[in-house]
């Protein structure tokens, strides 16, 4: 029967020698891809980041909308229903005060 330490010391050697096959591999492997690349892993290096020019008019009735739906989500479907025919009645102020009641419980 082989000794059983000196069969785990053999493949702790050729692991050893595995894995600096990968690292040369990866090593040899970085800069040509770094080169290739633009150095980012989505491809949006370079581009301009789209900066939104909202109004402040604008601002508020996202945020309003953003209030609404943030309220609509946590409720019922009989509820978000009952929401969305006050909304269309009276408006969306309205809407956002019931569904925040709805929502508290």
């Amino acid at each position: 029967m082989p000794n059983a330490a000196t069969s785990v010391s053999r493949e702790i050697a050729t692991l050893r020698r595995s894995l600096r096959a990968v690292d040369r591999s990866l090593r040899r492997l970085a800069p040509k891809l770094r080169d290739r690349g633009n150095g980012r892993a989505n491809g949006k290096a370079g581009r301009p980041v789209r900066k939104l020019n909202l109004s402040p008019k604008r601002r508020a009735q996202l945020k309003l909308q953003g209030r609404y739906i943030g309220y609509v989500r946590q409720l019922r479907p009989r509820q978000k229903a009952e929401v969305k025919m006050l909304r269309e009645r009276k408006g969306l102020d309205q809407a956002i005060r019931r569904a925040q009641r709805l929502a508290k419980g």
